[in-house]
């Protein structure tokens, strides 16, 4: 692992992702969460003051970056409800099949490589009645903005630590074998490119 991917670019992340209107879509999401909750790419733990404590049992934070894990580890300290880090990706999830109520996705399909194959995991880790609250950036609905994601991504791609700009979530979410029960979308503040939400619940079809 070079110098950038362990040292700048966990820094990179937690800055870019915590800034104000991502930190406010966070806040319209998390607090849905119920039960036991799989958080799949918890990052550097930028979620976790959201999670309503009287809600929430559990949560298991799936994280494959070590570095991003010990930030979200000093973040989870001072918590009413347990959290056990799980140092694996998302399409390696080892737990049970129908063993969590709530899984939580923010600003994660976007890197993630096989978005299918991790989806179908959180497909079989959902109980019954149990479902997926997603926030993701992805493809723009205005064609010039589509055009610039196109042509940016491969290099914010590079720079980003896989980060995509360009995927189209709805359409991932079903791939992935899930329906779709709510969805919102909106220009978030910021850098268009990388700034159009889709945030919402969906559930196992």
């Amino acid at each position: 692992m070079g110098l950038y991917s362990r040292y700048i670019l966990p820094r990179v992340i937690h800055f870019s992702c915590g800034l104000k209107p991502n930190m406010r879509q966070r806040a319209k999401v998390v607090p849905r969460a119920r039960g036991c909750v799989l958080e799949v790419g918890i990052g550097s733990g930028l979620n976790l003051p959201f999670y309503d404590p009287a809600k929430v049992s559990k949560v298991w934070g799936l994280e494959p970056a070590p570095e991003m894990t010990r930030m979200a580890q000093r973040a989870a300290r001072s918590l009413a409800f347990e959290v056990e880090f799980i140092g694996l990706p998302g399409d390696e999830i080892p737990l049970d099949d129908n063993s969590v109520d709530t899984v939580l996705v923010t600003y994660t399909l976007c890197t993630i490589p096989d978005t299918t194959a991790a989806l179908r995991q959180m497909n079989r880790v959902l109980r019954p009645g149990g479902e997926l609250i997603f926030c993701e950036h992805g493809a723009a609905p205005d064609a010039s903005v589509r055009r610039w994601q196109d042509r940016l991504n491969p290099i914010w791609k590079r720079l980003g630590g896989g980060c995509n700009l360009n995927r189209p979530i709805p359409a991932l979410l079903e791939a992935g074998g899930f329906r779709i029960d709510s969805l919102d979308t909106m220009y978030i503040p910021g850098w268009r490119p990388a700034c159009f939400n889709y945030w919402g619940t969906a559930v196992p079809r």
